[in-house]
């Protein structure tokens, strides 16, 4: 068991790798900048905006610091709150969502076993089939659904 789940955290590795590349390249290949917005800004200020984030340097440059960077654990500045790095504003939000977490996983894990509980002392009978059908319905549909 140790050298399958060793295994697939070392499968985890590229798969990570790939990801991060390809939303890197993605979103410096699109049209615009993170600076583009609602009002227009001089060019002289753009570009010391540019300046100030590296992004007049080449994008092989960009992707290299970018990397390393998330090596350190550094998410870089939030170019939307200016006086705030990535990992302040998830910092802040983390406990939040660790107290939902907590609560959806141990919601479902009563919901699931009291379910399953009551599946398996009344087998083959509508009550079984019922939470059957439930339990198959939450399944096939997509999360992005229920949410």
């Amino acid at each position: 068991m140790l050298k399958f789940i060793l295994r697939r955290c070392l499968e985890a590795i590229p798969t990570l790798f790939i990801l991060i590349t390809i939303s890197f390249f993605m979103m410096r290949l699109a049209p615009g900048s993170p600076f583009t917005g609602e009002r227009t800004l001089p060019p002289e200020v753009m570009a010391n905006i540019e300046a100030k984030y590296h992004l007049n340097d080449p994008i092989m440059t960009q992707y290299f610091s970018y990397l390393k960077q998330l090596a350190h654990g550094d998410f870089g500045p939030s170019f939307k709150y200016k006086d705030y790095s990535v990992n302040d504003l998830v910092a802040s939000s983390f406990p939040v969502s660790a107290k939902l977490g907590a609560a959806a996983f141990f919601l479902a894990v009563i919901l699931g076993v009291s379910a399953g509980v009551i599946a398996a002392l009344k087998q083959n009978t509508k009550w079984d089939y019922t939470v059957m059908g439930l339990a198959m319905t939450g399944v096939v549909i997509p999360s992005f659904v229920v949410a």
